[in-house]
């Protein structure tokens, strides 16, 4: 289920880019009080209970800010050492950074009232009025490693888009951050729907915080953020909310095609098999125990013993994603032989679960909206026949997405790294 897997770790040399995504380098986050150029009583800040009128209403309150927690601020020398840390360009840093936690309203799956988190950063100039900038983050395993929680690469990056003039939102989506519950896993729809309440909880929490958001919203995000960011993208440019407007779409190395691509990439060896096995793991474990789309009665039906008695608690958002060292290396010795096959020809509740997320690329952008899709030649956990069949099925809806290959020597990881310098000097900044 390689497309679903696309979660973004990584494997054998993509195995660097799991750990790299999983322990990121913690951010010198300093005082946990807002910054002085972002004037606001510290009691507000701490908790903030009352939907606003806007949240209010939409559906059951979706999108209502519940509190604020400051989480420090950075220089823009921090900034820039962190950015370095990771592995970043930091030549776009201009400001210092306040970094907050948004707790906030949102839906369920099954459409069921929850609540989720996500991080949002200032920067600390004089501009008010911010444009924003969505990042929506790779594979996840552990709540505690999502961007609002943890100081990893996640937050680094949005930190730095913040830097530049810009208000950087990252949804944690559900069941990580502080949300409760389990992490739907490769859903489409929640990807899409706890993103787009996130913008929406920013756009209340920042007149609380000194600023104010702009209308047109700029879309990017990474492996699995860059299947979320492309269903939030959709969303947007449909209209679900009249008070944002999508102004550019920028995924990198998102899987897009899981049925197509990124599952048959897991058997015929463009996809690296250990990255293989984390991947197809989650998703199955996450679809079935969510009952997004029933798969199994008990884990013995999918899994090998002995791995299926420990494969759901693996994935019960406690564990990291060095975990994979207690999963085999190879498919063929995680999956019964019933479903080594099954996976090789879908059908049933599997091949729904497949195409029910693999429609994030069939959508009519409006003319002239400018989209480009990330992606690697040398990367082992989403092939680059993914972009490849988002930019056709785009094309058809008459988009003309660019597609940039960041090289055959660049690995999941690495196709990060170069394409976010790109993107952070695409943005649109604060006068």
């Amino acid at each position: 289920m390689t497309r679903t897997q696309r979660v973004k770790t990584a494997s054998g040399s993509n195995r660097r880019s799991l750990r790299a995504l999983a322990a990121g380098t913690a951010i010198l986050l300093a005082a946990l009080a807002p910054a002085p150029a972002l004037a606001a009583d510290q009691h507000t800040i701490a908790s903030t209970n009352a939907a606003t009128a806007d949240t209010a209403r939409t559906e059951h309150g979706r999108g209502a800010l519940l509190s604020i927690t400051p989480l420090g601020r950075q220089s823009r020398a921090e900034v820039i050492a962190q950015a370095k840390k990771t592995g970043l360009e930091a030549d776009t840093a201009r400001h210092g950074v306040a970094a907050y936690r948004l707790t906030y309203r949102t839906l369920t799956p099954d459409g069921h009232p929850t609540t989720a988190s996500g991080l949002l950063a200032l920067p600390m100039s004089k501009s008010h009025h911010l444009p924003p900038v969505v990042h929506t983050h790779g594979t996840l395993a552990s709540r505690a490693n999502a961007p609002s929680v943890a100081e990893r690469l996640d937050r680094s990056v949005s930190t730095l888009y913040a830097s530049a003039g810009r208000a950087a939102i990252a949804p944690d989506y559900l069941g990580l951050g502080t949300g409760p519950g389990h992490h739907p896993y490769m859903d489409a729809r929640s990807e899409a729907s706890a993103s787009l309440d996130m913008l929406r909880a920013a756009r209340s929490a920042a007149p609380k915080l000194g600023a104010a958001l702009d209308r047109k919203v700029s879309v990017t995000g990474f492996s699995q953020g860059g299947h979320a960011a492309m269903a939030l993208a959709r969303e947007l440019d449909r209209g679900a909310d009249p008070r944002f407007r999508l102004g550019m779409l920028a995924p990198v190395a998102g899987p897009f095609d899981l049925d197509g691509s990124e599952l048959s990439g897991m058997f015929d060896g463009r996809v690296d098999p250990q990255s293989a096995v984390f991947y197809l793991s989650y998703f199955l474990t996450a679809q079935n125990r969510l009952q997004l789309h029933p798969l199994y009665n008990h884990p013995s039906e999918v899994f090998r013993a002995p791995y299926s008695d420990r494969v759901e608690d693996l994935f019960d958002g406690t564990h990291s994603e060095d975990m994979v060292s207690k999963l085999p290396k190879r498919l063929e010795d995680l999956l019964t032989d019933a479903w080594y096959k099954k996976l090789q020809h879908p059908s049933g509740a599997l091949l729904e679960a497949l195409r029910v997320n693999d429609r994030t690329c069939d959508w009519t952008p409006r003319r002239g909206l400018p989209i480009t899709l990330y992606t690697a030649a040398g990367d082992r956990d989403v092939p680059i026949a993914n972009a490849r069949s988002c930019a056709r099925e785009l094309a058809d809806h008459g988009a003309d997405p660019k597609i940039v290959d960041q090289g055959a020597d660049a690995d999941h990881h690495t196709s990060f790294l170069r394409s976010a310098p790109s993107i952070a000097r695409t943005l649109p900044v604060a006068d």
